[in-house]
This record gives structure tokens, sequence and C-alpha cells, in this order.
């Protein structure tokens, strides 16, 4: 049993204390007795009682029925009447006071008990239900999308705070009217006006779009609007469905997608200056690799061709040794030409030229390219180089520009090395490559005496741009690392023992292909 504090409110005193016994019996807290409606009225207010038993027929101009409308106005306690009087009249006023109870005079203890606990149940639901009901709508005010709530004839119950900023509409207008007068919706494209959500629900169930799109019009709007009034907002509705599976009212919701369209296009602007950005650096990237790749090819050029204008100068000039220094310039001509076409293939990710490579002979005409080169920087060349098959599918010319890159990169190394102190032996340089194959794949190995690798990010140096000479572009190991990496492999740097660097590459094979 609920035991409560309880006001009496019965103007005769006889009966009021006869029911103080009976309160105290069942365990209740009798908070005060009155006789006057407008005592009692003062008495609920002051005291906070969980219940009034009043009594219908009071002393002085108020009755029970008035002052049980004041105390549920002013603090929604719960009112029992007690009367010995139950005419139509009388119940029909007390009925609107929304009384918790009614006890027929003269009435037994027993049935007080029950209606009192009675009573007390119901309250403490009630009052669950409000704060529920508070909850729900504070939740609904602050959430940021526009929510409308409609009974069974599509009017208006309930707006947000979210719905009148959109609609331009105040709960307090907008209730009791129809939805499609507060929430007018036109076709986003055509301008065409569109059911109201609400009612398509209703009437279609389960066939009804989850959402749709539309733009909702401003107040006072008009049904023909121009393509730029109003605001694009995306709409979801959902009938309410009572206890007996019937439709009772529907909510429903809308956001704004002005903010989120905005971003959206922001980010495609952004997209597309990036890709832009995109192209220009591999614009960039693709002129600093021509640049950095035909440097050597042109270089042996204007050596070549200076040999040649010496021959030429002579008073009786070796045609035989100036026409072997023509050819070679041809050759580098040529060689120029075809590195140029090479790094626009790997522009594209494509081989030029593909067939079976000789990856050991490849080396040993490369080293013969640069031996100058070697020899200037006093670098002695080691070699272990796998002979005969399995040879190596790709293109030739992109293959040997991979090589006479990890070449040239060890060589510039070694000559940037600090030179020895005096009265010193100069450090020895040397440069070995050793070439294997096994498990279908063939190997390359590139070693030098040379300083070494970055002690922190050694991945840094195959990317496009970096570099740590002087003079450098950064292109030669981007360039090696995409050359391999296009021909199914791999190129990792790793640090040499004691000193230097290794370059290795790895490529897939063909075991037993003839050229």
């Amino acid at each position: 049993m609920i035991a409560a504090r309880i006001l009496i409110v019965e103007d005769d005193r006889i009966v009021a204390r006869d029911i103080q016994h009976q309160l105290s019996r069942m365990g209740h807290v009798v908070v005060g007795m009155s006789a006057s409606g407008e005592e009692a009225v003062r008495l609920a207010c002051s005291q906070q009682p969980d219940l009034v038993l009043m009594d219908i027929r009071l002393e002085g101009e108020m009755d029970g029925i008035e002052a049980a409308r004041r105390i549920r106005d002013a603090r929604r306690i719960p009112i029992v009447f007690l009367t010995a009087y139950a005419n139509d009249e009388i119940v029909h006023r007390a009925s609107l006071t929304e009384p918790f109870g009614y006890l027929l005079k003269p009435f037994e203890e027993p049935q007080m008990r029950t209606v009192i606990q009675m009573a007390l149940y119901k309250h403490a639901s009630d009052t669950r239900l409000r704060i529920s009901e508070r909850r729900y709508a504070a939740t609904l005010a602050s959430i940021r999308d526009g929510v409308i709530l409609c009974n069974r004839d599509g009017r208006v119950d309930f707006m947000n705070r979210a719905a009148e900023t959109m609609t331009g509409w105040t709960a307090a207008e907008a209730a009791g009217r129809p939805l499609s007068s507060v929430f007018v919706a036109v076709d986003e494209e055509t301008q065409e006006p569109l059911e109201d959500f609400s009612a398509l629900v209703l009437r279609s169930g389960d066939f009804a779009p989850p959402e749709r799109q539309s733009r909702l019009l401003p107040r006072g709007g008009g049904a023909s609007p121009g393509l730029s009034a109003g605001i694009v907002v995306e709409e979801r509705c959902s009938a309410i469905i009572d206890d007996r599976g019937e439709p009772v009212g529907s909510i429903l919701v809308f956001r704004d997608l002005t903010q989120r369209r905005q971003i959206a296009e922001a980010l495609r602007t952004a997209q597309a200056d990036l890709a832009h950005i995109g192209r220009l650096t591999m614009m960039g990237e693709l002129a600093a690799a021509v640049a950095h790749e035909v440097n050597q090819p042109l270089m042996a050029i204007v050596t070549n061709a200076g040999t040649c204008l010496q021959h030429l100068s002579q008073p009786q000039p070796d045609l035989d040794k100036t026409r072997m220094v023509v050819r070679r310039i041809v050759r580098d001509a040529q060689r120029a030409g075809d590195v140029v076409r090479s790094i626009r293939a790997l522009a594209r990710r494509t081989p030029v030229d593909p067939g079976w490579v000789d990856m050991s002979a490849l080396i040993a005409d490369t080293l013969e390219l640069v031996r100058a080169e070697l020899r200037r920087a006093r670098i002695m060349v080691e070699t272990d180089l796998q002979a005969g098959p399995p040879w190596v599918h790709g293109d030739r010319v992109q293959l040997q520009q991979l090589v006479l890159n990890l070449v040239i990169n060890a060589i510039e190394a070694m000559a940037s090395a600090p030179a020895a102190g005096p009265g010193t032996e100069p450090a020895e340089r040397r440069l070995r490559i050793v070439t294997a194959s096994e498990d279908g794949w063939f190997t390359v190995r590139v070693e030098d005496s040379g300083p070494g690798l970055p002690e922190t990010d050694v991945e840094a140096i195959f990317r496009a741009l970096y570099t740590t000479k002087p003079d450098g572009l950064g292109m030669g190991l981007s360039i090696s690392r995409s050359i391999v990496e296009l021909h199914g492999g791999r190129l990792t740097a790793t640090p040499g023992t004691p000193g230097g660097s290794v370059f290795e590459f790895v490529l897939p094979v063909s075991p037993g292909v003839q050229r």
C-alpha cells in the first residue's frame, strides 16, 4: 500500500474527524483539514499534499468543485470527491476538474482505501507520463531537424523550434491547422505542388516512399513561386499507430539541405582544384624527369662533338676516328630520343616496346656507357653477373634507364663523400653489381661505398623532387621505382656493411624463354 500525505476538505467536522481516524489506521498522514473551499486552496498550495479528499458542498461561496479546479490548475494535486449528492449536473461539473475518484456517502473504509490507492497509482502514472512528455518535447525542441506532429485528420498538434524557423509559423499559430497549409512543398525542379507527405503516408501505408526531396515555400509564398523561393529540404514521414494497429496521426521530420549542398559543392570544387594541381604536379615531375634523364646523353653528345671538332681541326684529320666519334653522337642522340619516349610511356604507365631482356648483358652495356664517369671519379667496379637465361620481359630502354639511374646515383654519392684529411689515404670508392635469379624472380643488387642513406626516413629518397644534392632534381630514384613497379617488381634501399648503401630490385622472369 502507498502511504500518502492527505488533505481533508469536509464541512461536517464529525465526518472529517472520522475520515482522519480511518486514514491514520491505513497508514496515511493527514496534513490538514478544512471546511471551506478558500482555505482548502490555501492549504493545498502551502502543504503540497499527495491527495485531497474533497467534499462538494462546503462552507462559504466556493464549493468543492471550484476549489478542486483551482487546486488542479495551481499544483496538479489529485482530487477524490466525497459527496452525498450525485445528480447529473454535479457529476458533469465534477468531471470537468478531472478527478481521480468519486466516493458517495456513506462509504465504508475498504471502499475509501481502494479509491485512495487507485488515485495515488493513477497520479504516479500520470506524473511519469508528463515527465516523459516533457523529455520528449525537450528532445524534439533541441534537434536541428524540423519536426511536426499531426493528428489523424492531418492537423498540426506540435512543432519544434526548427520547424518554426523553416516554415515561418509558430507552434501556437499552426496548432489545429491542416499540415498542407503550414508545410507547403513543391517539386524542386518542376515547381509543381506536391501532396502533403503526411496524407500520402497515411493513405499509402507501407507503399509510401520512405523519404523525398522537395522545396519548402516560405510562409505566404503562394502557389507559383520563383525558382529561388524557399529552401530545399529532405522529408521523412511515419504514421503513428495505436494499440489496435490503426493510424492515429503522423510525424513529419524534415532537414534543410542548403548547407549540405554548399559543402558538397565546395568539396567538388576542392576535388577539381586538387585534380588540377595534380595534373600540374605531374607535368612538373615529367618535365623534371625529362631534364634529369636526357642530361646524360646530351652531355655525352657535347663531349663527343668536342672530340670530333678536335679531330677535324688537325691539319690531316683522322677520318676513321672522326667517323667513330660521329657514330657515338648519333647513338647518344638516339638514346636521348628513346629516353624521352620512355618517360612519356612511364607517365602513361605502359612500356614502350616490351620484349625479352638479358639483364646481365644490359648491365654490362650500361657500365660501358658511363666508363668515363667511373674513371674520372676513380671508382673501382666489381660485377658478378649471371650469364644466360632467365630473361626479364619488359622495355629495354626503361630497364637500361633504371640501371643507369642507380649507377649514376652511386657515382654521385661516392663523389660527394668528404675528402680524405692531410696525410691520410683517400677512401676506396667501390661499385659492386650482382645479379641472380631464384623462384621466378631476377634480382639486381647495386652496392656503393658512399656516405650511406639518411637515418630517418629511407623511403623519402624515392619521392619525386626529393634530393640531398645541391644541384639535384630529385627524380632519378623516383623514376627508377616507377620503372620497377611498372614491370611488376619492387625496389628497396638499405644501409651497406660496413658503410655505403645497397639498392636492390627484383623483376619477374619467365625461365627457359629464349630471345
